[in-house]
């Protein structure tokens, strides 16, 4: 089973259910998504409690959810790999690609500033 789709899947689904918050196992992949999502301000905060996850989602006016579209890109059957002269752009830079590299999980922003490439896992936007 894909965890990081059923995490973004979950997220997703909470927030177009105009859900306050959100409850998920923990996992360290997962907690740093979180907190990729928390510096571009995709969600208002996150707690780790007990083995699990707590995610405060951001609504914008009218309970109109932050996230337009939460993508997942590689996955675990055809993984999508990509060099840093190749990286995405999302939405022509208004939204952001999540990408796995050997300094951690980081947006297409900063792998394009430190010249290195990686795994993508989703775009959201």
């Amino acid at each position: 089973m894909d965890t990081i789709a059923d995490f973004l899947t979950r997220i997703r689904n909470a927030g177009f259910a105009n859900h306050k918050y959100l409850i998920t196992q923990y996992s360290r992949i997962k907690n740093k998504i979180t907190v990729v999502l928390l510096e571009n301000g995709y969600i208002l905060d996150y707690k780790k409690e007990n083995n699990k996850i707590k995610i405060y989602l951001k609504y914008c006016e009218k309970n109109i959810f932050s996230i337009n579209k939460i993508i997942r890109i590689s996955k675990p059957g055809l993984r999508k790999y990509v060099k840093y002269k190749n990286l995405p752009r999302v939405l022509n830079g208004l939204g952001i690609a999540i990408i796995s590299t050997s300094y951690g999980i980081i947006t297409d922003k900063e792998a394009k500033k430190r010249k290195i490439g990686g795994e993508i896992l989703c775009y959201v936007y």
